[in-house]
């Protein structure tokens, strides 16, 4: 049998048998750990007692305890507490409980059914839910949600009227019928309104000249003075309404690029009254072709105040760009959400990442490119609210402290998700209903005794579930306690559920120490750990013998144990993590989970991460170390040990066994049968017969290798049940020879077509040359100037003499 098969089988037992074992430690460790807990917490009451973990219960029998245990004794686990005859009827272990108040089914329309009015639709259920919780253990509720039909739209078209949209406001104008009747087949019940928007009415967003307040637009451009927001047309189901009134509205004009829109989507969320929003699908559009205004750029024009996030709106027009600043996006998310608007930004393709990175941090909103002109703004608003309407996600109210909540969603065909994804669902269709399952836990009790509200809503929609928070925080025997009983040394405190309940300021079983009380070297030996010098650890004070753990900043940080010896915080830490995160601190250790271990819970026992691609682990050339390969041969490297970069590999060390037994060739052709005897061979025809990775359940490897005549053989070498086995093609792939008579034929006639081609150069260069010298010639020739003057040699025979006297008479 090969040594690295019988490796492999070792190892994947060994790995076996390992994790079973730390599967049983840690198992042991977590049981051990919830059944000190309850005694470990040192509880003094039966209130306290039920805080601690679901797992404790608090004995009211008043005579459970033997003589010397202490009063925290009656806490335990309630197994533990029936081991130690306690009768049941005295185990105080009370459990939380879910009441569904309001339940109402979830609407589902058929032909019978007529036109529903929005308050007739339900969409969530249940309405109301009231859950008694008790710390530590959790309460799960199902939600339904069903998309409905026909369900009731509004939406409002907020546009940016800055010089730059002139020509997208020629396409609105016609909008409102056109979209009516898009809308017919998404809902029976449509509106819409319109408002408009520009910028802040300060410097520098506009210019504040007499002249540029009344036409802020140059040349002969006849624009409408600025203004900052402007309510043109409440809600309405009138198409023809919106069309008249956009037709009226004009262009109007500002300095800077950015607009504000944000001003404007603010008082399109608050004020529903002057927009006329119902408690039906709400949805927003913001058309613009420009970036926008945020909180702190309202300081350029002097103005400091914060948005208020209040209704501003006098005649329909916005009256305190002035005053306050532009809203922070944080500020929005919230208004958006709280009015269940849902919000479509139509912007053009420059601006697009802009408005996609803002989409991230609105929820339920969308983006979609608007063409130059607003031409296929229908086709993107038709889009957009399809793309919202089929996602639902649920968001809760402020949760109370110590109070934390889960998801977990079970969608269409099936699907589940957890984490973040337990809180949505996509792809939902008309009528289609989905379920979420809620878990609620608390981890403490509040610090009042009233009750919590919380709310679950689906974003964009005014539907929700109403959660009544109640909280177990004392147990039912407390009701009927004794005040001021004399059991309890004096009356210093109240019997109650079988022990007392001390006054502020006393302690001891009875009651019978005071805090204020001289602590003498007797009770203090009490306090101190095998006899030792601190007292309660230096971790808390010693009140009657007894130790009293000190309370840290931190709530979830204790100090435990009967001298204060033990605490939850001060275990080993890896990644900055407690344990690693994979484990609890139990009295300075740490209790790992499974298929952790370490003093830090950071060793992985998942040898997953190890195994190579043959099967072993790390290759069967190292050892699994918390879940990383160490190789012990240190000719190999990588994570699993695969790589060996002085290895000949599997194909070169069979080579020439192969080829000798195959094919009677090679360097090993005279000693093949004493050499190369360890494998079966087996021939084939071709490639194709050569078996195939995937065909196996044992390791194997295609080879290919070329001889000494370079001609290429294939093989395959493979070890099946401790036999080795090569499978090899029988005939070689050989090259072919070259065709000397082309390859000569071909040198010469390119030899003899170069030279002509250079002869053919030359001579060309040569005629160009003679032409050059001769036009060259001919132009100086036309050029020569010949003197025409007298020759200097030549005397006239002939002599003038003038009279200077004579006067011509």
């Amino acid at each position: 049998m090969d040594p690295a098969f019988l490796l492999f089988v070792v190892d994947k037992s060994f790995k076996v048998r390992l994790q079973w074992s730390v599967r049983i430690v840690s198992n042991l460790l977590s049981f051990l750990h919830c059944l000190f807990i309850c005694i470990k917490a040192n509880a003094q009451s039966c209130g306290e007692c039920i805080q601690v973990s679901e797992t404790c219960g608090w004995c009211s029998d008043e005579k459970f305890l033997t003589v010397g245990q202490p009063k925290s004794a009656r806490c335990d686990d309630v197994e533990s507490l029936r081991k130690r005859k306690c009768d049941e009827k005295n185990i105080e272990n009370p459990r939380g409980n879910i009441d569904i108040n309001t339940n109402k089914p979830v609407t589902i329309r058929n032909s019978n059914t007529g036109k529903l009015k929005p308050e007739q639709i339900t969409q969530i259920q249940p309405q109301k839910v009231t859950l008694t919780l008790r710390s530590g253990e959790a309460q799960t509720f199902d939600l339904k949600f069903r998309r409905a039909e026909d369900y009731p739209i509004d939406l409002y078209y907020l546009m940016d009227l800055s010089f730059s949209m002139k020509d997208d406001l020629e396409n609105v104008k016609n909008l409102g019928t056109d979209l009516m009747r898009e809308m017919q087949a998404i809902t029976s019940d449509f509106r819409i309104g319109f408002g408009s928007f520009v910028e802040k009415t300060v410097m520098p967003y506009i210019s504040t000249t007499p002249a540029r307040l009344i036409n802020p637009c140059t040349g002969n451009q006849n624009c409408t003075s600025p203004f900052s927001y402007k309510n043109v047309l409440k809600l309405t189901n009138k198409g023809d309404e919106f069309n008249r009134l956009v037709s009226q509205q004009q262009i109007s004009g500002n300095l800077d690029s950015p607009e504000g829109g944000f001003d404007a989507i603010m008082q399109v969320a608050v004020c529903e009254e002057q927009i006329g929003w119902r408690n039906v699908t709400r949805l927003l559009v913001f058309s613009t072709d420009a970036g926008f205004h945020f909180a702190g750029d309202g300081k350029l024009g002097g103005i400091v105040l914060p948005n208020d996030g209040k209704c501003h709106l006098e005649n329909n027009m916005y009256t305190m760009s002035h005053y306050y600043d532009y809203p922070s996006i944080a500020h929005l998310v919230q208004k958006l959400s709280d009015h269940n608007i849902q919000t479509i930004f139509a912007v053009t393709e420059e601006f697009q990442p802009v408005y996609k990175e803002l989409k991230n941090l609105i929820p339920k909103s969308a983006v979609g490119t608007l063409s130059s002109n607003s031409s296929n703004v229908i086709k993107l608003i038709i889009d957009a609210y399809n793309s919202l309407s089929s996602e639902v996600i649920l968001e809760n109210g402020r949760l109370p402290e110590g109070v934390s909540i889960t998801y977990k969603s079970i969608c269409k065909n099936g699907v589940e998700g957890t984490g973040e994804n337990g809180r949505k669902c996509s792809n939902i269709s008309l009528g289609d209903e989905v379920t979420f399952k809620i878990s609620v836990e608390a981890q403490k009790c509040p610090s009042h005794d009233k009750p919590e509200v919380i709310t679950i809503k689906p974003l964009g929609f005014t539907e929700e579930v109403e959660v009544v928070l109640k909280f177990i925080c004392d147990c039912e025997c407390a009701a009927f306690g004794e005040k001021n009983s004399k059991d309890c040394t004096n009356g210093h405190g109240t019997l109650e559920c079988g022990a007392c309940k001390c006054n502020e300021g006393r302690i001891g079983g009875q009651c019978e120490c005071s805090k204020d009380e001289v602590r003498t070297e007797d009770l203090d030996a009490n306090c101190r750990k095998d006899n030792g010098t601190d007292i309660c650890s230096n971790n808390g004070d010693c009140v009657c013998g007894t130790c009293e753990c000190k309370k840290r900043e931190n709530p979830a940080e204790v100090y435990s144990g009967q001298y204060c010896e033990c605490d939850n915080f001060n275990c080993d830490r890896s990644n900055n993590k407690l344990c690693g995160g994979h484990g609890q601190c139990v009295c300075r250790k740490c209790v790992c989970d499974a298929n952790y271990t370490g003093s830090a819970c950071d060793c992985s026992m998942d040898s997953s991460t190890c195994l190579a691609k043959n099967g072993q682990i790390c290759n069967g050339r190292g050892i699994c170390d918390c879940g990383i390969c160490k190789c012990t041969n240190p000719k190999f490297q990588g994570p699993t040990c695969e790589i060996c970069p002085t290895c000949p590999g599997v194909c070169t060390e069979h080579k020439d066994c192969v080829q000798c037994r195959a094919f009677k060739e090679g360097e090993k052709k005279d000693t093949c049968e004493q050499d190369c005897s360890y494998f079966d061979l087996i021939k084939v025809n071709d490639r194709d017969k050569l078996p195939q990775p995937t065909d196996q359940s044992f390791p194997l490897t295609h080879c290919k290798e070329r001889d000494a005549n370079d001609c290429w053989f294939y093989y395959t070498y493979a070890i099946r049940n401790g036999t080795k086995e090569v499978y090899v093609v029988e005939s070689l792939e050989c090259p072919a020879g070259p065709d000397i008579i082309p390859i000569v034929a071909g040198v010469v006639a390119g030899i003899v077509l170069i030279g002509l081609a250079l002869l053919l150069i030359w001579k060309l260069l040569m005629i160009i040359h003679d032409r050059r010298e001769f036009a060259k010639f001919e132009k100086e020739k036309m050029n020569a100037k010949w003197d025409a003057s007298e020759n200097p040699i030549y005397k006239s025979a002939v002599t003038t003499v003038i009279n200077p006297k004579y006067e011509g008479k």
